[in-house]
């Protein structure tokens, strides 16, 4: 098989909220001139959307609906970065009506021609199981907690670490206990822990992740 018959080079990039995985997920992007979705977004967004009309989110009809409506230019949103849009998100995704209206989407942007980076809870497991390249990015909670305290603080949200630390192990629970695509490693993800990694370190880790996963791709036949 040539490459030009190859399937779309997609790179998956799954784990907990504040592991670093976006941050490692656009440098991706940036390095293998790939396209580049936080599929966080999609579910931070129905959460707004829900909030603003003040609707419950755990009415998984309504987040359904909101999610089915979901475009593109919605992600853009500030709001979508807040605390309180991540805690949305959180309770939002549990609902697999949700995660169902949202697969096409996703699975769209993967399939594009030339290949895309995807960001999430279930890219490597549900999204693009056939993805070439996995990786699991993950932290110690006190380690992610503190990260996501000071992004906090730096977009002016008055909040405590203590407080952090609480919603990073709530959403742990959520994430990996829910019955509709629960979050966790793919079977042939590379685990990838950044606990003790400066940004630039788990960047190059990352790089070097894929470069591997890349040229095995290249080869195959």
């Amino acid at each position: 098989m040539s490459l030009r018959e190859k399937p779309p080079f997609v790179i998956a990039v799954d784990g907990p909220a504040a592991s670093g995985k976006g941050t490692i997920a656009t440098g991706l992007g940036e390095a293998f001139d790939l396209p580049v979705l936080d599929t966080g977004l999609l579910y931070r967004c129905v959460g707004v959307l829900m909030q603003k009309a003040g609707e419950d989110l755990d009415d998984q009809a309504a987040a359904a609906c909101a999610a089915a409506l979901l475009t593109a230019d919605q992600l853009d949103d500030p709001a979508l970065r807040t605390r309180e849009a991540g805690e949305a998100a959180s309770r939002v995704a549990v609902h697999p009506r949700v995660r169902g209206a949202l697969m096409d989407f996703q699975r769209t942007f993967a399939e594009q021609d030339g290949g895309s980076v995807l960001d999430g809870r279930d890219i490597g497991t549900v999204i693009a199981p056939d993805a070439p390249a996995k990786l699991f990015v993950t932290a110690r909670p006190e380690v992610r907690a503190e990260r996501r305290w000071k992004q906090l603080f730096a977009q002016g949200e008055a909040v405590s670490y203590e407080d952090v630390l609480a919603d990073i192990r709530r959403r742990d629970a959520r994430d990996g206990g829910r019955d509709a695509a629960p979050m966790k490693p793919a079977a042939d993800a590379v685990l990838l822990d950044t606990s003790e990694m400066t940004i630039d370190h788990a960047a190059d880790a990352a790089r070097r992740i894929v470069e591997a996963a890349r040229a095995k791709w290249i080869s195959s036949t």
